[in-house]
Protein backbone atom coordinates (compact mmCIF):
# COMPACT_ATOMS: atom_id res chain seq x y z
CA UNK A 1 0.00 0.00 0.00
CA UNK A 2 1.22 3.47 -0.76
CA UNK A 3 1.49 6.19 1.86
CA UNK A 4 -0.66 8.54 -0.22
CA UNK A 5 -3.42 5.90 -0.32
CA UNK A 6 -3.24 5.47 3.46
CA UNK A 7 -3.40 9.24 3.89
CA UNK A 8 -6.35 9.73 1.52
CA UNK A 9 -8.33 6.87 3.06
CA UNK A 10 -7.75 8.16 6.58
CA UNK A 11 -8.54 11.74 5.57
CA UNK A 12 -11.73 10.76 3.79
CA UNK A 13 -12.89 8.58 6.66
CA UNK A 14 -11.73 10.50 9.76
CA UNK A 15 -10.60 13.92 8.57
CA UNK A 16 -7.35 15.68 7.73
CA UNK A 17 -6.15 16.08 11.33
CA UNK A 18 -6.35 12.33 11.95
CA UNK A 19 -4.69 11.61 8.59
CA UNK A 20 -1.82 13.98 9.40
CA UNK A 21 -1.39 12.40 12.83
CA UNK A 22 -1.47 8.84 11.47
CA UNK A 23 1.15 9.52 8.78
CA UNK A 24 3.34 11.43 11.25
CA UNK A 25 3.14 8.53 13.70
CA UNK A 26 3.98 6.09 10.91
CA UNK A 27 7.11 8.08 9.99
CA UNK A 28 8.06 8.26 13.67
CA UNK A 29 7.84 4.46 13.75
CA UNK A 30 10.12 4.26 10.68
CA UNK A 31 12.65 6.41 12.55
CA UNK A 32 12.62 3.96 15.47
CA UNK A 33 13.46 0.85 13.44
CA UNK A 34 17.23 1.26 13.64
CA UNK A 35 17.22 1.89 17.40
CA UNK A 36 14.89 -1.07 18.01
CA UNK A 37 12.20 1.32 19.24
CA UNK A 38 9.63 -0.82 17.45
CA UNK A 39 9.36 -4.56 18.05
CA UNK A 40 10.14 -6.11 14.69
CA UNK A 41 9.83 -9.79 13.89
CA UNK A 42 11.65 -11.69 11.13
CA UNK A 43 9.64 -12.47 8.03
CA UNK A 44 9.01 -16.26 8.14
CA UNK A 45 11.45 -18.28 5.99
CA UNK A 46 8.63 -19.81 3.92
CA UNK A 47 8.07 -16.40 2.32
CA UNK A 48 11.48 -16.68 0.70
CA UNK A 49 12.62 -13.14 1.51
CA UNK A 50 14.82 -11.74 4.22
CA UNK A 51 13.52 -8.89 6.28
CA UNK A 52 11.37 -7.92 9.20
CA UNK A 53 7.93 -6.57 9.97
CA UNK A 54 6.12 -4.77 12.77
CA UNK A 55 2.61 -3.64 13.46
CA UNK A 56 1.71 0.02 13.54
CA UNK A 57 -1.92 0.62 14.50
CA UNK A 58 -3.92 -0.94 11.63
CA UNK A 59 -0.96 -1.64 9.34
CA UNK A 60 2.00 -4.00 9.12
CA UNK A 61 5.26 -2.45 7.94
CA UNK A 62 7.70 -4.74 6.12
CA UNK A 63 11.31 -3.60 5.98
CA UNK A 64 14.83 -4.84 5.35
CA UNK A 65 18.40 -3.69 5.71
CA UNK A 66 19.81 -2.50 2.38
CA UNK A 67 23.32 -3.30 1.13
CA UNK A 68 24.55 0.15 2.17
CA UNK A 69 23.21 -0.33 5.72
CA UNK A 70 20.16 1.89 5.31
CA UNK A 71 16.70 0.66 6.15
CA UNK A 72 14.30 0.18 3.25
CA UNK A 73 10.56 0.05 3.72
CA UNK A 74 9.43 -2.78 1.45
CA UNK A 75 5.66 -2.49 1.80
CA UNK A 76 2.89 -1.51 4.17
CA UNK A 77 -0.14 -3.77 4.41
CA UNK A 78 -3.45 -3.12 6.12
CA UNK A 79 -4.17 -5.62 8.87
CA UNK A 80 -6.85 -7.25 6.67
CA UNK A 81 -4.23 -8.05 4.01
CA UNK A 82 -1.51 -9.30 6.37
CA UNK A 83 -1.29 -13.10 6.18
CA UNK A 84 1.31 -14.46 8.58
CA UNK A 85 0.62 -18.06 7.71
CA UNK A 86 0.99 -17.95 3.93
CA UNK A 87 2.87 -16.01 1.26
CA UNK A 88 1.03 -13.18 -0.50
Amino acid sequence: MRLDEIYRYTRDRWGPEQADRYISDLFAAFDQIDSHGVASRPIPAEFGVEGFYFRHAHHFVYWRRLANGDIGIVTILHERRHHRNRPA
